[in-house]
């Protein structure tokens, strides 16, 4: 049965270099697969890639094998920046990608959307909202006054009546920012993979 401390990844989830080279090809063709499912696009500019423990290593995974990373104490050094993102039971964990294509939409909206990683709720179908929070980590290193990050970390925190709530009849993701109105109910693949999280 898995559990919050279980979920969680450890030294000896991490494969080497040349063992993961190995696997790199399957994996990364599972990965790609998985985060179709857990991608939820909102407005023109948003995408939310909602994480598990899968995606989690991968990054990880992929950022060792770029960086070279061999060491123990490097690789550590990833699990406790990454782990937090790995959804608890009763939990939903996303990366906010604010996806801008030009310099141009750079300047014009990253000064807008200043505090949108706070303005992003689950709207289940009975009305309920629940809203995201931030990791305190990320939030220091990203939250800027005049300016925002374009990438960030969230994630809602539903009570058991929500997540029973959620399974019955899934829910919209919209974020509320005054500067970017705009939602989009989640998919039939999107609930399923989200349910998985929160049910543990």
């Amino acid at each position: 049965m898995s559990t919050a401390t279980t979920r969680k990844l450890s030294l000896s989830d991490i494969s080497d270099l040349r063992a993961y080279e190995r696997e790199r090809e399957d994996f990364r063709t599972h990965v790609i697969a998985l985060k179709k499912r857990r991608r939820v696009g909102v407005g023109p500019h948003l995408t939310f890639v909602f994480e598990n423990r899968d995606t989690i290593r991968f990054q990880i995974q992929e950022m060792a094998r770029v960086e070279k990373l061999i060491t123990d104490e490097a690789i550590e050094a990833e699990l406790r920046a990454y782990n937090p993102l790995i959804p608890e039971p009763g939990q939903v964990s996303a990366t906010l990608f604010i996806e801008l294509t030009s310099d141009e939409l750079l300047r014009e909206w990253l000064p807008k959307l200043v505090g949108i990683e706070t303005r992003c709720v689950l709207r289940l179908a009975d009305g309920t909202e629940v809203r995201c929070a931030v990791d305190p980590a990320h939030e220091s290193q990203l939250t800027r006054d005049d300016i925002t990050a374009s990438v960030h970390y969230v994630h809602w925190d539903l009570a058991p009546e929500q997540v029973e709530g959620f399974a019955a009849g899934g829910a919209t993701l919209v974020v509320d920012h005054p500067a970017y109105p705009h939602e989009t109910p989640l998919s039939g693949d999107n609930v399923a993979e989200l349910l998985a999280d929160l049910r543990g």
